[in-house]
């Protein structure tokens, strides 16, 4: 890792700057474009906890695009866990000393991130932070996502790019929620574990997808989400989460009228506060009923070989950073 002079030791202010911390930040020039250094103390507003992050995970979707999305010096990241240490002004939100799951704006990558307290979820003592921090993005968006789709006990669920860290969550929670689940995947060896996190078919590519589905919960987005679209039955759709194929989707809609095609493809937003959400999928992985499915954890050390590993689909599910140390 590239360091641009001596790092503090954890929790240590510099003798330039009082209020600075460690953080992981955007550097174009630097492996990954991620380089450790130091930010700027976050200062809570009335309605934010000031929270100590021990573990971050990554989500494909903040570092695909980093390079159009962040400024040189940003501290980027979404999902961390820690303890509160300073609680919220207003009233609202867990007292010092509670460990919590969080989601926010780009800053969890740092020692320290202010976070509104909307959007936090309590932990348990008994469920690791690395695990609880592995569920904000991509947990709470494959839970809202197969929520767009309707009921869905007892119908056909297609999950395209199943074997990364949203897909095996929408695997668990669609079989959770009653669903025939169809996990499609670009390798046989990214399929694996995805029977035993529900799936009750494995498939590479679609082309041996022949019967109609009730709802796409779609990864990948090009030519693979027109592909699925043209599964779903009539009454159903497709939510395009998101677009690892970095790929642009064509879709023939004159097609669609002449076929009398009655079904809707969705562009999928998460919508927060993830609060209540999050809180709901702690709970089920307190209770053994949700994986995390961690494939990769680290040292933030080592977050450019985390970055490489995920984007380059070496990871089956999450990717954790251990913050600090």
């Amino acid at each position: 890792m590239n360091h641009h002079g001596a790092d503090p030791a954890p929790g240590q202010a510099t003798g330039k700057d009082a209020t600075a911390l460690r953080a992981l930040l955007y550097d174009p020039e630097a492996p990954q474009g991620l380089r450790l250094g130091e930010a700027p103390e976050p200062v809570p507003h009335d309605a934010q906890a000031l929270v100590e992050v021990h573990t971050a995970s990554l989500n494909f979707g903040e570092l695909a695009y980093r390079e159009e999305r962040a400024r040189p010096g940003q501290v980027l990241g979404w999902d961390s866990a820690g303890i509160v240490v300073q609680a919220a002004t207003d009233g609202s939100g867990p007292a010092v000393g509670t460990r919590v799951a969080s989601f926010g704006p780009p800053g969890a990558w740092a020692e320290r991130r202010a976070v509104d307290t909307a959007e936090l979820a309590v932990v348990p003592d008994a469920v690791d932070l690395g695990a609880a921090s592995a569920l904000p993005g991509a947990g709470v968006s494959a839970l809202q996502a197969l929520r767009r789709l309707g009921p869905v006990i007892g119908r056909r669920v297609l999950i395209t790019g199943a074997s990364g860290g949203l897909g095996r969550f929408a695997v668990q929670l669609a079989a959770l929620a009653g669903a025939y689940v169809i996990a499609a995947v670009g390798s046989p060896q990214r399929g694996e574990g995805l029977r035993e996190l529900g799936a009750d078919e494995v498939v590479v590519g679609l082309e041996h997808v022949t019967a109609p589905v009730f709802g796409v919960l779609d990864n990948v987005g090009g030519p693979l989400l027109a592909e699925a679209f043209a599964l779903v039955e009539p009454g159903g759709s497709a939510q395009s989460i998101g677009k690892a194929s970095l790929e642009p989707t064509t879709i023939d809609f004159e097609r669609e009228r002449l076929t009398g095609g009655d079904r809707r493809l969705e562009p999928f937003a998460v919508r927060p506060p993830f609060g209540l959400d999050l809180t709901y999928l702690v709970s089920l992985l307190a209770k053994g009923r949700l994986d995390p499915q961690i494939g990769w954890r680290g040292s933030w050390e080592r977050a450019p070989e985390a970055v490489a590993a995920l984007l380059g689909r070496r990871v089956r599910g999450k990717a954790v950073l251990d913050i600090g140390g």
